[in-house]
């Protein structure tokens, strides 16, 4: 009797340890969740059951892994002198706390996507450029080339940030070429002189040689930032199309390839509002041959010009490399769902492969800076005489993707629009699945997901974005 007793307890507890692990082992989604008012950021929610067979819902996002787009490199933002100077400004310990936690993995925010500029721009503490001369003096033959100037901040930080994520990519741009190169004599305005098309292709294989040297590959370049504006306070250089088609094409394209250099080059870097400048470019055999895609600016126009551009060259990438936030844009329930509305969700529907915002740290006062934008907002303020790191609504925006979207995922099909709800969806090397979704109206609203015939139930708050992850 005793035997037959603990017999049955033991099948007794052998079936509740299954049914356990059973339980525990049942597939639910994750979801993660930013609200307008602050009260959550990016704040994890319970875990949704996946349920199987059809879903009886009005309000259904459909999800199709075998509907594929492009490969993501990443999400991430720009590296400036200014950003530099204040998280190599950081105790030690605190500055290391923080780029794992931008460019780490979970718990960390993942950033790898990030944009440097070659040169100053108007985020420096001074204009200047790799090769500076006396006024009136040349340098053809790039003797004074140095990148010295990034020593102090830029490049350990650098080195560091690809020590945390090895899948880190790098896009470089020039602000402008060395003032002897330009038909001003100066960093201020004007264009490139047509004897300094050679150097200045030179001047990219210089650099980068020189960051791989110190172990720092640079993914890809563009040939100029925002070549349509000559800036009156900072360095800048007008390139119109016919002239970047020829530096490209006759110059940068063929050095590049000489020198065994793989950095892809990018072309437009700057406004939606001109998809005919790029259009232009790659109308030109020459500089089509070595254009591998086109980098683009919130600053003008409407993310669809990056549509118009990919229809007609589908062989041809698309990044987003630019957009700040800044004082003239004061509400954060507002700045969050335009940036994931339109930086993330809009951008990647329209072809990018990777997103940079600007400045990834910005003090209270929005600098150090030296002309240009002075009330612009950085991803992050760091408040220069305390240490105290405030993470701005860019911050979450980004980090609604970067966190779960990892290097190499691809962009899956998902309704949009539905119940007034804007998305995008991507499937990672590892299986997962992603889905951003943002949410405009004040009020909340409950949707299903339909993954195939498994489906999940879940909420998004009024005025929020929640990103959902599943196997």
């Amino acid at each position: 009797m005793g035997r037959r007793l603990a017999l049955a307890l033991l099948i007794l507890a052998g079936g509740c340890a299954t049914r356990s692990r059973r339980a525990e082992s049942a597939p639910v989604a994750e979801l993660w969740v930013t609200t307008g008012e602050r009260s959550r950021l990016l704040a994890r929610e319970p875990d949704l059951p996946i349920h199987m067979g059809a879903a009886s819902a009005q309000a259904v996002i459909d999800v199709d892994e075998t509907t594929t787009y492009q490969s993501i490199v990443g999400f991430g933002a720009a590296l400036t002198d200014a950003s530099a100077l204040l998280l190599g400004r950081l105790p030690s310990a605190q500055r290391d706390t923080i780029l794992r936690e931008l460019f780490g993995p979970e718990p960390g925010i993942g950033l790898s996507f990030v944009r440097v500029p070659m040169g100053a721009s108007d985020f420096s503490t001074r204009h200047y450029s790799y090769d500076d001369v006396p006024a009136g003096a040349r340098d053809t033959a790039l003797a004074h080339f140095s990148i010295d100037a990034d020593r102090a901040d830029r490049l350990p930080l650098l080195r560091r940030a690809l020590a945390i994520n090895s899948e880190l990519r790098i896009v470089a741009s020039p602000w402008s070429a060395p003032a002897w190169m330009k038909s001003t004599g100066s960093l201020i305005q004007g264009t490139l002189r047509r004897d300094a098309f050679a150097p200045f292709a030179d001047y990219f294989v210089r650099f980068v040689r020189a960051y791989a040297a110190e172990g720092i590959p640079v993914f890809a370049v563009t040939v100029q930032n925002e070549p349509a504006f000559e800036p009156a306070d900072y360095p800048g250089m007008r390139l119109d199309a016919a002239t970047r088609a020829e530096l490209i094409g006759r110059h940068l394209g063929p050095r590049f390839a000489q020198a065994g250099i793989a950095t892809t080059i990018l072309d437009w870097d700057h406004n939606w509002d001109h998809p005919e400048e790029p259009l232009a470019v790659l109308a030109d055999s020459a500089a089509r041959r070595y254009v591998s895609g086109v980098a683009w600016h919130c600053y003008g126009g409407d993310v669809s010009a990056q549509e118009t551009v990919r229809a007609k060259h589908p062989d041809k990438d698309v990044y987003f490399t630019e957009c700040s936030g800044g004082d003239w844009a004061p509400t954060f329930s507002d700045n969050l769902l335009w940036s994931v509305r339109t930086l993330i969700i809009g951008t990647v529907r329209t072809g990018a492969r990777g997103v940079a915002l600007w400045n990834l740290a910005l003090d209270g006062r929005g600098g150090p800076h030296l002309g240009g934008c002075g009330n612009c907002r950085g991803v992050l303020t760091i408040d220069s005489r305390s240490g105290a790191v405030t993470r701005n609504e860019e911050y979450y925006a980004l980090a609604h993707a970067s966190r779960f979207v990892r290097s190499g995922a691809r962009r899956i099909a998902s309704s949009t629009g539905v119940a007034g709800l804007e998305t995008v969806a991507f499937r990672n090397v590892d299986a997962s699945k992603v889905l951003i979704v943002a949410n405009s109206a004040a009020t909340a609203a409950t949707f299903v997901v339909r993954d195939g015939t498994r489906w999940i139930e879940s909420r998004v708050p009024g005025t929020g974005v929640a990103t959902l992850r599943w196997r």
